[in-house]
């Protein structure tokens, strides 16, 4: 009888494990997409009240009147500069991504770190903005939180992508499909052209290789906006008592231009420069989680122990109902910290 005891033993362990995979299963599955799709409301909800009064129209790039200027010529004509604005702060919304062909309608968060993708496809902070010149990177889910990029291994060459940011509405035509490893890093290297360039993880329920889906704008980029200007305070450094000294005023060239090798300037757009890695570390899971994780699954283990140590004293069913409260709460935060040590876009 021992025999049949740990026998039984053993297949109610088993039977528990199973049921435990099949929870976290379906949390990975639909329970993340609703605290998604809750963060996306709230993004798109963001970002539609910061376009009130702006106009996303693309910024006029014929030459303008300007004021009158000290050299006394009112008609000059002169390029308007480009709007400075401040950068999205990271967890904020920055745009809407729309691809027709795979349904995809999500709004776009600044950040990629575990807590950011949670909420959607987000922007690598240190590429450029969509409809900039420079190749502008997105990262996305492709199996869980909303699986905002799960049908991206659909799309095909020529596919449009939409993108509106609060410097306007942009359209860009898929032209490069690629399957990479994490450590090819060139698909995110800067471009000359205006880019668009999405990653995911690859194959569904891996993060073994990614998938890689780039296009080109289609009309011109708008202007990388200028940095604020600072005002400073013009210093004397005369030495007290000793007589002012004329010094002949010195041209100095424009920061933002260089020579080319010819001798004339480089007109070019700035073009930002990308992320280093197509894999930031914040992307590859969080091994901080392992603790957390442990904890609070041991926290679990103890309160089903607990129920049925009562159960086999007292009522089996009146202590499973009294210790299930208990047990789902730490079981989700269980599978919460579990989930932290998954790479942040699978």
């Amino acid at each position: 009888m021992p025999w049949a005891r740990i026998v039984g033993g053993i297949g109610r362990t088993l039977i528990a494990t199973g049921l435990l995979v099949l929870l976290f299963v379906a949390y990975q599955l639909w329970g993340t997409g609703l605290a998604e799709a809750r963060a996306q409301d709230d993004l798109r909800a963001s970002f539609e009240a910061s376009l009130d009064g702006i106009d996303t129209s693309p910024p006029p790039t014929t030459p303008t009147t300007a004021p009158p200027t000290s050299s006394g010529d009112p008609s000059a004509p002169t390029t308007a500069p480009p709007t400075t604005r401040p950068p999205a702060p990271q967890g904020e919304a920055v745009a809407i991504i729309r691809i027709p062909e795979i349904g995809v309608d999500k709004a776009v968060v600044e950040g990629v770190t575990l807590g950011d993708l949670k909420k959607g496809p987000g922007h690598y902070p240190g590429s450029p903005l969509p409809g900039r010149p420079g190749n502008a990177a997105i990262a996305g889910h492709r199996t869980t939180y909303g699986a905002p990029f799960g049908g991206l291994g659909d799309v095909e060459e020529g596919d449009e992508i939409f993108v509106t940011t609060r410097e306007g509405d942009f359209r860009y035509v898929i032209d490069r499909i690629s399957i990479v490893s994490p450590s090819q890093v060139e698909v995110l290297d800067a471009s000359e052209e205006a880019r668009l360039t999405l990653t995911t993880c690859h194959p569904k329920y891996s993060a073994r290789q990614r998938l890689v889906v780039s296009g080109v704008l289609s009309g011109e980029p708008v202007a990388t906006p200028a940095p604020a200007p600072t005002d400073t305070a013009p210093t004397d450094t005369a030495p007290t008592g000793a007589a002012p000294t004329d010094t002949a005023p010195t041209d100095t060239a424009p920061t933002d231009t260089a020579p080319d090798p010819a001798g004339g300037v480089d007109d070019d757009p700035v073009v930002e420069q990308g992320p280093q890695s197509i894999d930031d570390p914040s992307l590859a899971g969080d091994p901080s989680a392992r603790g957390p994780a442990a904890g609070w699954g041991a926290a679990t283990g103890l309160i089903a122990l607990g129920a049925w140590l009562l159960g086999d004293r007292w009522r089996r069913w009146p202590s499973y109902a009294l210790a299930l409260p208990f047990g789902a709460v730490t079981l989700f935060l269980s599978f919460e910290q579990i989930s932290r040590l998954f790479p942040s876009n699978i």
